[in-house]
């Protein structure tokens, strides 16, 4: 199966619009912060691709590695202007995570994250049975983010998770991704704190991309609106190559790269730079465009 996908995937075509491939596909897998809007604003050709796809009897389920419940997702969309109507549904990193949480009923957790941005972090536990702790009480973590997102960079955590490694307690990070774009500037995430308590030998449980759980709920939402839909009549669409890209590797589906996400195209040509990327990370697209169009 791998040895056949890879022999599918090596060869990145780039094509002018999702319209020249949509036939092939009945349920796209889309990516929704680099994707769809920049955190401030949509990428109105993106969402008018989707419409369109939709228009055509296909499948749109939005996958996301917000760490918050799909609801959220779609409310801050649409508080930016991404239509409602590009999507058939949403899954989140948060809906993953909540899912596990709800499993954590008598453990004591120490959360690492934010009340005061875009994530409102009770949204994610809220109405869930759990105890929350400190650093010294608690036996598991949650690591939504940084406390500051704006400022705070991802090593300056390294001597609080090296405590809670030697501990040995387990993480779930609520989103794996390691940065995400927001307007004109590069943030941190989880991902990245998650990558350095591996690194001091912790115990991560990452539900979202690109892991199993969040894939398993987007074909269950997707297959519960009607005919059950093959892997190979499924494209991911996404910017990042660690998450969307290895997400669709892993589950044997065919991945589109957009740029617009984590890395601008600004110079340069667009075919050579994404062969570069896609090179340095190991990474796999059978498309590649610089924005998501139809």
């Amino acid at each position: 199966m791998q040895g056949n996908y890879l022999l599918r995937m090596i060869h990145t075509k780039f094509p002018s619009g999702l319209s020249e491939i949509s036939s092939d596909y009945d349920l796209l897998l889309c990516d929704v912060w680099g994707v769809v809007h920049n955190g401030r604003a949509p990428f109105d050709e993106a969402c008018e691709a989707l419409i369109r796809f939709r228009g055509q009897g296909g499948r749109v389920v939005l996958i996301t590695n917000a760490p918050v419940p799909s609801f959220q997702v779609m409310s801050y969309a649409e508080r930016i202007g991404v239509p409602s109507t590009i999507s058939d549904a949403c899954v989140s990193s948060g809906d993953a995570t909540r899912e596990i949480l709800a499993g954590w009923v008598g453990r004591r957790i120490y959360i690492m994250g934010t009340d005061n941005d875009f994530e409102h972090d009770n949204f994610l536990y809220k109405g869930l049975d759990l105890e929350f702790g400190d650093e010294g009480s608690s036996n598991a973590v949650l690591c939504i983010g940084m406390r500051y997102p704006r400022e705070d960079h991802p090593e300056s955590y390294r001597d609080e998770l090296g405590r809670l490694a030697d501990r040995q307690l387990p993480m779930i990070c609520a989103n794996p991704d390691i940065q995400v774009r927001v307007g004109d500037r590069l943030w941190w995430c989880a991902g990245a704190l998650a990558q350095i308590y591996e690194e001091l030998g912790g115990e991560v449980i990452y539900p979202g991309k690109p892991h199993e759980a969040i894939y398993s709920a987007a074909f269950a939402r997707a297959n519960a609106m009607g005919d059950e839909i093959s892997k190979q009549r499924t494209l991911v669409i996404g910017d990042s190559p660690k998450t969307d890209l290895e997400g669709g590797k892993r589950q044997g589906i065919d991945a589109l790269y957009v740029g617009t996400g984590l890395t601008v195209h600004q110079q340069g040509d667009f075919a050579d730079e994404t062969r570069a990327m896609l090179n340095e990370h190991a990474a796999l697209a059978k498309y590649a465009m610089p924005a998501l169009t139809w």
